[in-house]
């Protein structure tokens, strides 16, 4: 008896659209920074990272085949330069790795519970416990060699407790005292230092090796947006007495030759942008202090509206390659009429 074929759902057509955008950027990235990588510790986290997307674009483009399913363009070697100078510290390759390993896991998260076809929900499943594993062996030997940026330590609790009353939630008003600083809110706090930090180097790399001058503003504006806000984050920290812990110094080379596309780059800051704002969501949802939640959402606003820059600065340069979708219908009968 033959099986009915089960067709893919706009979930798992997005997922798998995504996924391949994603992978195909990492592996342009990726090859570069095994192409200079020194340090024998570090070099092996990278390879394992390059083998996942590239076998993931393997596996995507056999499943596009299949399902007559258009190849996206994605991004190729004409995305990187391989002679150019190190742009990257060793140090920037291993933390780089980790940071976009817990996106990675973010977004596999979704995409497995976006699927229904089982082929489809093994893929993602598979990409979950891949990237779950490199995340664990990237921090592994970040914490060897003391570059892991660590949340700063509270005393555990020795009695549980409820909160008696709605002055917990206070924190607008400036004539009141706030209260300390719940656990929940400082590991937030402390999570959007670190991967604005992240979005700071990779500005400033993609700012000094971009030949095109409107690229370089929109990377400068960014770096000062997560400079802003990283301060806005320490000086909770400090203000609620807790010491925010320092995160390394794993920069940038001070190379200036075209490394990426000016396409390349500005898509990964748009998915930076994208896990940023997933980030700042999550941290109003869960922070119960009120001058937390509006600061979330006003810094929200402001990356939104970066985002809405670096989205109109790609339409126009033809850059961003537009998702699958469904047919305009009205276009469609318009076009019909006119026949």
């Amino acid at each position: 008896m033959n099986e009915k074929k089960v067709h893919l759902t706009s979930g798992e057509i997005a997922s798998l659209w995504t996924g391949y955008m994603n992978d195909s950027m990492s592996k342009c990235i990726l090859s570069f920074m095994l192409q200079h990588i020194e340090d024998p510790e570090v070099k092996p986290v990278i390879q394992y990272a390059y083998d996942i997307s590239s076998n993931h674009m393997e596996q995507l483009t056999a499943l596009f085949e299949k399902e007559q399913f258009a190849l996206p363009n994605g991004f190729t070697e004409q995305d990187v330069n391989m002679n150019a100078p190190w742009l990257f510290t060793d140090e920037f390759c291993l933390t780089y790795v980790n940071h976009m390993a817990k996106v990675g896991m973010l977004e596999y998260s979704g995409f497995v519970s976006a699927s229904y076809r089982e082929d489809v929900c093994n893929y993602f499943s598979l990409g979950l416990s891949e990237t779950n594993n490199l995340y664990k062996q990237s921090l592994k030997i970040a914490l060897l060699k003391g570059i892991n940026a660590r949340h700063p330590y509270i005393e555990p609790p020795k009695a549980t407790d409820y909160i008696d009353s709605k002055k917990y939630l206070r924190g607008l008003n400036p004539f009141n005292d706030k209260r300390p600083l719940n656990a929940v809110e400082i590991s937030n706090l402390y999570m959007n230092i670190v991967t604005n930090s992240m979005g700071v180097n990779l500005c400033l790399a993609f700012a000094q090796s971009s030949p095109t001058k409107e690229v370089q503003d929109y990377m400068l504006r960014g770096k000062e947006i997560s400079q802003k806000h990283i301060k806005i984050f320490v000086d909770t920290l400090l203000e609620g007495d807790v010491q925010a812990p320092h995160v390394p110094d794993v920069g940038v080379s001070n190379s200036t030759t075209q490394t990426f596309s000016d396409k390349l780059v500005m898509f990964h800051m748009n998915l930076i942008i994208a896990s940023g704002i997933g980030n700042y969501s999550t941290a109003a949802s869960t922070s119960q202090r009120s001058d937390l939640m509006v600061n979330y959402e006003r810094l929200s606003v402001e990356v939104m509206r970066l985002a809405k820059s670096g989205a109109d600065i790609m339409i126009k340069h033809h850059w961003l390659e537009q998702p699958p979708g469904t047919k305009d219908r009205e276009k469609l009968t318009k076009n019909k009429e006119k026949g």
